[in-house]
């Protein structure tokens, strides 16, 4: 949620920051917000000076009642008008009220100063194999693990079947995530409900911006898009232990999104799915903290692939180029030699205190000290699909079989995939 303070402390600043994002529209919103809070401000002045007037017309009328018996007619008609006119403007200041919040929500997070203007790759690991091989639709078909027909004939295009050691794979991924990031990198591990009210989405900030790209049920629950939304939404309202602070939650949950492949490229395979599988970090923490934070929840992110022996490289994105609630982002990629692409694993994003404006998030640093808005991360730790995809074509063998990496074996029961 925008800062109507900052905003209206430092026009300028905020306009330029939000400038840097590309979206023209923001100007004329922005417009509209800082003409509603000034119109705001006026009626909550008048406000103010109508209700003192009534509190001291109250005073002497209680005396003047007392002494005279009652109010002259003259005097009740006018303490009438007064009253039907405080009402009137509370009525006004109330519509003005919803509507500056609704248009608010409307607003994305500024990006950070030091975000580039150009995706900037800050590090790599590991040496990507030469382009070639088969892709990992064929591998998964020739190893019997990927059945996208079946998924089509079930849900549509963008629902994969895996089937077998298919299955198998996916559930001791997830499992290996879960456990390294509790054991290894002190995560509280979390089951979230996999559906979530209106609100809950707000308050992360998929809605109402992004309502289209995302599954509604019929009594206005919604799908989560990802771990994010319930996991960041479990300290909503509430005031929290700042000397507790960092805390750190894992959580996986299958992810649905309608927008995948609407672009209509990188389709094929794993690449674009509607439903897929992910294990989600979240951070909360004071402000201060937030830089340190967000560099240690993308190492942890990282940990996954180097322990999958998977090459990868990190970027930060541009000031253009990241989500709707995010200050800054890196992108996890993974190199798949198969379809001879970088695929992103893993976005790790700070979000300062945008999600925790929505979601009334806050912490108190000392006993008797004022409460301050805390800031939030995440990252993917990491997403099934696209691991999945480099993790076949990266250690597919010439006969055809894939080797499992030894960190993985434990949960596979076996080092190979035949």
């Amino acid at each position: 949620m925008i800062d109507l303070k900052l905003l209206r402390a430092s026009p300028g600043q905020v306009r330029a920051a939000l400038a840097r994002r590309g979206d023209a529209s923001l100007t004329r919103l922005l417009d509209e917000i800082e003409a509603l809070d000034m119109k705001r401000r006026t009626l909550t002045a008048q406000l103010d000076t109508f209700k003192a007037e009534r509190n001291d017309a109250a005073k002497s009328d209680a005396i003047a009642a007392k002494s005279q018996g009652g109010l002259p007619a003259s005097i009740v008609a006018e303490r009438k008008k007064l009253g039907d006119r405080i009402t009137n403007l509370e009525s006004e200041l109330r519509q003005i009220e919803t509507t500056l919040e609704a248009k608010a929500l409307f607003v994305p997070n500024s990006p950070l100063p030091e975000v580039p203007d150009e995706q900037t790759t800050l590090r790599s690991w590991g040496t990507p194999a030469p382009k070639g091989g088969k892709p990992h639709w064929e591998i998964g078909e020739q190893l019997r693990m990927l059945d996208l027909p079946s998924g089509a004939k079930l849900a549509g295009s963008g629902f994969p079947v895996l089937k077998g050691m298919g299955a198998r794979l996916a559930r001791a991924l997830i499992n290996f995530m879960l456990d390294l990031h509790t054991r290894e990198h002190g995560y509280m591990e979390v089951e979230p409900p996999f559906l979530v009210r209106r609100e809950i989405m707000i308050g992360t900030g998929q809605l109402p911006k992004f309502e289209d790209d995302v599954y509604r049920t019929t009594d206005d629950l919604f799908l989560v898009p990802t771990a994010e939304v319930p996991v960041t939404n479990l300290h909503r309202d509430e005031i929290l232990d700042g000397t507790t602070l960092p805390l750190g939650y894992v959580a996986y949950t299958p992810c649905f999104r309608r927008e995948a492949g609407a672009a209509g490229k990188d389709t094929r395979g794993l690449l674009r799915v509607h439903q897929f599988d992910k294990v989600e970090l979240v951070r909360f923490c004071r402000a201060s903290d937030s830089p340190a934070e967000h560099e240690k929840l993308t190492e942890h992110a990282e940990a996954v692939l180097r322990r999958l022996e998977l090459p990868y490289r990190v970027a930060v994105l541009p000031a253009n180029d990241f989500g709707f609630a995010a200050a800054k982002t890196y992108d996890l990629e993974a190199w798949a030699p198969g379809v001879g692409q970088w695929l992103e694993v893993s976005s790790s994003s700070t979000f300062t205190d945008f999600q925790a404006r929505r979601a009334n998030i806050r912490c108190r640093p000392r006993p008797g000290e004022k409460p301050e808005f805390v800031h939030t991360l995440n990252a993917s730790g990491l997403a099934l699909p696209r691991t999945i995809a480099a993790l076949l074509e990266t250690h597919q063998q010439p006969d055809g079989s894939v080797l499992i990496p030894p960190a993985l074996v434990p949960y596979v029961g076996t080092d190979r995939l035949a």
